[in-house]
């Protein structure tokens, strides 16, 4: 009871504070406390209750959240915003970001007490939230690092702690190309029209810099799924569903807003030649730390060695192909989709429909406090001795998810095998994102047969007993979490290229995508890996013991299925997996692979969720 009177004294102490700060622009918005989603429309405010704890993490994020609400209500003018505001996906996320950078100033500098909680609220997200350094092609990276030191330029805020080593590369990298447009922004923090001319002034300066940064809008409307009617339907629940006009859509916050809407940008913004160091400090961080946390998984015994990752390599699969030829390889894969169209949709199309169960709000009636239930006012009208009556919306059960597919790139994989899981993971990919489940598809394989540059190294000092893995890995990235389908959908026909697919070093592929995944905000996470055999690399198995690569798999699946909150799954295509994963499939034959796949991921969404 105690605790109770607590958590409303909290909540009237923070509907107090919105309606300090908001003032006028409150404009009879009703405020209310349920759900997990921090929002705002025309109508009214609903901050997140998340749970019925108590704690300083829970009032520190509604302290946060509520604060963003309130001062955007009063010092942001979406009329102006709105004609400002560049067409472009990736360049409105940053012109977003910076109009609410903009506002935090002007909040900060009236209000000590909203300085602290916007902090503590940037500090909490990025404790998950780990940024690249220069020279990935990470736009999740480019963007949050753009926020981060706007954030510190405008008005001097801390940079959060997690996040120091990597802006320290960032902030030299950012002040080359756009430090001496903040002079301007600063003089002109009051003028939102100002600051927004000036904000355009820096995406005019990082288009010219990164090339095409604003050319994101010319593959909307002709991108459309191959089960087109099902699709239409469920777009129409969806727009249904988002709010009852345009404002409120306009206006609308959520709580994580800047992960969401930079899930629209394009993961491929960089080139190689837009990027200082793209060579050096940005893919040797990422082999470093991959090799760091395999390390980790090895603490325990001395089996698995790497005699050198000088030479592997980590990769878009845009950076292995011309723009003409992947969009060759696509309209392959695409003529091999039309025979698999029908059977594929409607297993998709059954996941969606489980999927979206799930997401379905549901209402407690009947209560004495909450949301007045509109549906139960006749009552009381026609018997004025009824009371009224009340609605809360119950915690949903389905958690924010993403969905992490690594595919076996080996040489055995070649013809229909490789066809079959790059339209699968396709479907897949395009099924997940309407139900709004992040997906990522990556591959691995090895630069060259029988050993490459790292087995010449092995050679030229020696040829040492026992040199461990002897080959030059290749992990190729053909969707990432936050990049669109559409975007990213050219990528995959790539697996149809001659000469990508060559040797499998599963275990350390599979450490690769777990860190992926690990370290993601979502809350489920989910590995599905596609194999068609035992891990093979002839140069490594000839100078090690014969099952050495196999004892590593083993190892890594160990540690991943016991000591890890990230759930994995595995199928086999004419290899026997079940005695590697403790959730797996073996199949007989290719053509079964997309129903497999589907069907193991409804499996995992009909279990009861914790």
């Amino acid at each position: 009871m105690n605790k109770e009177k607590k958590i409303a004294e909290f909540q009237n102490a923070t509907v107090a504070t919105i309606k300090a700060i908001a003032a006028n622009n409150l404009k009879n918005r009703e405020i209310q406390f349920f759900g997990n989603t921090t929002r705002f429309n025309s109508k009214q405010i609903t901050i997140a209750k998340n749970s019925n704890e108590f704690n300083e993490t829970i009032v520190n994020k509604t302290r946060g959240e509520s604060d963003e609400i309130s001062l955007k209500l009063q010092y942001h003018n979406k009329i102006i915003h709105s004609k400002l505001k560049p067409s472009s996906d990736l360049a409105s996320t940053i012109f977003d970001i910076a109009e609410d950078t903009r506002i935090e100033k002007i909040g900060s500098s009236k209000y000590y007490g909203v300085k602290k909680n916007l902090q503590k609220l940037i500090e909490k997200k990025f404790e998950t939230n780990l940024i690249a350094p220069p020279g990935s092609d990470d736009t999740t990276s480019f963007i949050n690092a753009m926020h981060l030191y706007l954030r510190k330029k405008l008005s001097n805020a801390p940079l959060p702690e997690n996040s120091k080593k990597t802006m320290s590369l960032w902030e030299p990298w950012l002040e080359k190309r756009v430090g001496k447009f903040i002079s301007k922004l600063s003089e002109n923090i009051e003028d939102q029209e100002l600051f927004g001319k000036n904000i355009n002034n820096i995406l005019v300066a990082l288009k010219s810099e990164l090339g095409n940064l604003d050319d994101n809008n010319n593959d909307s409307d002709d991108d459309k799924d191959n089960d087109g009617s099902d699709e239409e339907d469920l777009d129409d629940q969806n727009n249904t569903s988002q709010g009852d006009s345009e404002e409120e859509n306009e206006e609308g916050i959520e709580t994580g807003v800047e992960e969401n809407t930079e899930s629209t940008s394009d993961e491929n913004e960089f080139s190689d030649d837009d990027i200082e160091n793209d060579d050096g400090e940005g893919n040797e961080e990422l082999i470093s730390k991959q090799q760091n946390n395999q390390n980790k998984l090895n603490n325990n015994t001395n089996a698995y060695k790497i005699f050198t990752n000088k030479y592997d390599e980590i990769i878009n699969a845009t950076d292995l192909c011309d723009n003409d030829e992947l969009l060759r390889l696509r309209k392959t894969l695409d003529k091999q989709l039309e025979n698999l169209q029908g059977a594929v949709a409607r297993l998709a199309n059954k996941l969606q429909r489980k999927l979206q169960a799930r997401q379905n709000r549901t209402w407690e009636f009947d209560l004495e406090e909450g949301m007045l239930d509109a549906g139960k006012l006749a009552r009381v009208v026609s018997n004025p001795l009824f009371p009224l009556s009340y609605k809360v919306e119950k915690d949903t059960k389905f958690k924010d998810t993403i969905v992490s597919i690594l595919i076996d790139n080996s040489g055995s994989m070649r013809g229909r095998p490789i066809t079959i899981a790059a339209i699968s993971a396709d479907i897949l990919a395009r099924t997940l994102e309407r139900c709004g489940v992040k997906v990522e598809i990556l591959g691995f394989t090895t630069k060259a047969w029988k050993g490459g540059q790292s087995r010449e190294k092995w050679i030229n000092e020696g040829k040492v007993t026992n040199p461990g893995r002897l080959n030059d890995l290749r992990h190729i990235i053909y969707k990432s979490a936050d990049a669109p389908w559409r975007r990213a959908k050219n990528s995959l026909g790539l697996m149809l290229r001659e000469g990508i697919l060559k040797e499998n070093i599963d275990g350390e592929a599979l450490t690769w995508a777990h860190e992926r995944i690990y370290h993601r905000y979502e809350e489920r996470k989910i590995l599905m890996v596609i194999s068609d055999g035992a891990p093979v690399d002839d140069t490594t198995l000839s100078a090690n013991s014969g099952n050495y690569l196999e004892k590593h798999l083993k190892l890594i699946i160990n540690f991943i299925e016991n000591q890890s909150p990230v759930e994995l799954i595995a199928i086999g295509i004419g290899h026997d997996v079940t005695r590697y994963y403790k959730k797996a499939v073996t199949l007989t034959d290719a053509e079964h692979l997309a129903g497999a796949m589907t069907e193991q991921l409804a499996d995992l969404f009909d279990e009861n969720i914790q």
